[in-house]
């Protein structure tokens, strides 16, 4: 069986970015016979900084996410952080995501399970994989059909990450999917002055190692130019290197 594909820019910078991500994702799908899915946030509510860039809220951003579903037949993915964008949200999109620091977030799952959309919950940084079940329960007790699980690294110290792994196999117990955080894993958050920091040259690593462990998901956060990115463009990877690295993990 094929594995999952995840990619798109980390937030809603403009149009032009999400038709340009778009593109590149329907050619690869047309050439490597993927079904990528298309992700990007509406509104980065937990920034570091309230200087930083947070995208352009929930109705102009669920707009703009539909146009790119309508125009290029790609599945949408997107983030949640508060109960009530659940519904909106699963009128547009085909997964609704639930954000690491949030996984147990009870209101939060069972509004995302509510709507029946896939429901792919982040597992916390602070929380090994077999704590996962509960939040799992949580969302298929709330009605939800289908959830996957994400790994995205523990705090280690004090602005650091590490990825254990093992946490991989312990999550395929909980469900069938389990994603690779590939690009959020090599974070340093709030190493920056103010931004969270990242390591990018070890993206590719950390997703041929998740594949070792049994992933059978990939998360990329890409952009054309990651270093003139207005969110996490540290730990985005270059768009023009997706392609590639997708090949070696088929």
């Amino acid at each position: 069986m094929q594995p999952l594909f995840i990619a798109g820019p980390c937030v809603i910078e403009n149009m032009e970015l999400l038709e340009t991500v778009a593109e590149k994702l329907v050619s690869i799908n047309k050439s490597l016979a993927t079904e990528i899915i298309f992700k990007a946030s509406f509104d980065k509510a937990n920034r570091t900084s309230i200087r930083s860039f947070r995208g352009p809220g929930l109705e102009k951003g669920l707009t703009m996410l539909n146009d790119i579903k309508t125009k290029y037949g790609l599945r949408i993915l997107t983030d949640i952080h508060e109960s009530w964008q659940a519904q909106p949200v699963g009128e547009v999109v085909d997964v609704i995501q639930i954000p690491a620091f949030l996984c147990r977030q009870t209101d939060l799952l069972t509004s995302a399970a509510k709507t029946g959309k896939i429901i792919n919950i982040k597992k916390a940084q602070f929380l090994s994989g077999k704590d996962m079940r509960y939040p799992v329960e949580k969302a298929l007790d709330s009605g939800a059909t289908e959830v996957w699980l994400t790994e995205r690294g523990n705090s280690f110290g004090y602005n650091n990450l590490v990825v254990d792994f093992r946490n991989i196999p312990d999550m395929k117990e909980i469900v069938p999917t389990v994603v690779m955080d590939c690009t959020h894993s090599v974070q340093r958050p709030g190493a920056a002055n103010g931004t969270t920091g990242g390591d990018r040259q070890f993206i590719p690593a950390m997703a041929k190692a998740a594949k070792a462990f049994g992933a059978n998901g990939y998360f990329f956060e890409v952009h054309p130019n990651p270093d003139k990115g207005l969110s996490d463009g540290p730990n985005m990877l270059p768009l023009d290197k997706l392609e590639n690295l997708i090949t070696e993990l088929l």
